[in-house]
């Protein structure tokens, strides 16, 4: 099976090219539309400009995020590696459209706070869960159905919660594992 015989992969392919492309409009300062909008961009150009950001996506990631949890509808989201919440906050922006919610897995309690932080000041907290504890461990409760799935974890890592986690995704959505250097055969 080849990249392009997947469909939401290679839309999310197509839709990195254009952010990253020549224009780089995944580079231009992302408008808002409504004053919740403002508040949550606010945020995160706050969180980017303080430098404390550890390793979060880059706002071009982040709006693709949004862009492919919006395009899909996403009801129910689930992260593997809050972080900051930098991710949670660009999935919080498409979950305000789609009316869905994300759960967000963190293995670090002073990350999970700061994360914590973030979501109520972008006013996204309502729609953002944060379990902490080793995601190995805390996912065994999760339930389906998801719709998608974003990997932003330990890398050797991956192959365990994609084992774990694959039945719940709704068949025909979407999974994205962050940082992966994918090599077709």
């Amino acid at each position: 099976m080849t990249f392009q015989q997947i469909p939401m992969l290679g839309l999310a392919r197509r839709i990195f090219r254009v952010l990253r492309g020549p224009n780089r409009l995944g580079e231009a300062p992302a408008l808002a539309v409504s004053e919740a909008e403002r508040r949550v961009l606010a945020v995160l150009d706050e969180a980017r400009r303080s430098g404390n950001t550890y390793r979060n996506v880059p706002a071009v990631d982040g709006r693709t995020l949004r862009l492919l949890a919006e395009a899909t509808g996403a009801q129910k989201v689930v992260e593997i590696g809050t972080s900051t919440g930098l991710s949670g906050m660009w999935l919080g922006l498409a979950l305000m459209r789609t009316g869905g919610k994300l759960i967000t897995f963190e293995n670090d309690p002073g990350r999970a706070a700061v994360a914590r932080a973030h979501f109520q000041r972008a006013g996204v907290d309502s729609l953002i869960t944060i379990v902490e504890g080793d995601a190995h461990e805390t996912i065994s409760s999760l339930e389906g159905p998801i719709d998608l799935l974003f990997l932003d974890a330990d890398k050797p890592g991956y192959a365990d919660y994609l084992t774990r986690l694959l039945p719940p995704v709704t068949p025909g959505r979407l999974i994205h594992a962050h940082n992966m250097n994918l090599v077709q055969a």
